[in-house]
């Protein structure tokens, strides 16, 4: 099932000043919420906090209710190889299927793997693409 391979992410959106950042993460540490991959993308005055959380709909609420402006994003999680190439062979799937990479964030875990968080322009696409390449889909960030 497509809905299985989709990962909610939460975005967060604060002027770029001192502080912001502590403050979003203050709101999710009183409530327990664990961050588990996250990225920052500055537009001059303001940024936008992007995040895989542990606590998808209870982080939204938790934001939403302290006044942040806050939203939901379908975004795709791909296993690959922490090795050369990885992001290279799923961009390049991606790229042949004329599907658009949004933007793209990733981390390490494990000893030898990388979680590859992507937001693309068709995401049902993208899945079927991928899926052929037998690509592992991560639903959930552990």
């Amino acid at each position: 099932m497509k809905e299985e391979k989709i990962i909610k992410q939460v975005s967060v959106f604060v002027e770029n000043k001192p502080g912001r950042l502590a403050a979003v993460t203050e709101k999710l540490y009183e409530k327990g919420i664990n961050i588990r991959a996250f990225t920052i993308a500055e537009a001059g005055d303001f940024g936008i906090i992007r995040m895989v959380v542990d606590k998808t709909d209870e982080a939204y609420k938790v934001l939403k209710d302290a006044g942040f402006t806050v939203s939901l994003t379908n975004v795709l999680g791909v296993e690959v190889k922490d090795e050369p190439g990885g992001l290279y062979s799923i961009a390049k799937t991606l790229a042949d299927a004329n599907i658009n990479i949004e933007y793209v964030y990733a981390f390490t875990f494990g000893r030898d793997k990388a979680l590859i968080i992507l937001r693309v322009d068709d995401i049902s696409k993208a899945i079927e693409v991928l899926e052929k390449e037998n690509v592992l889909f991560k639903g959930k960030v552990e």
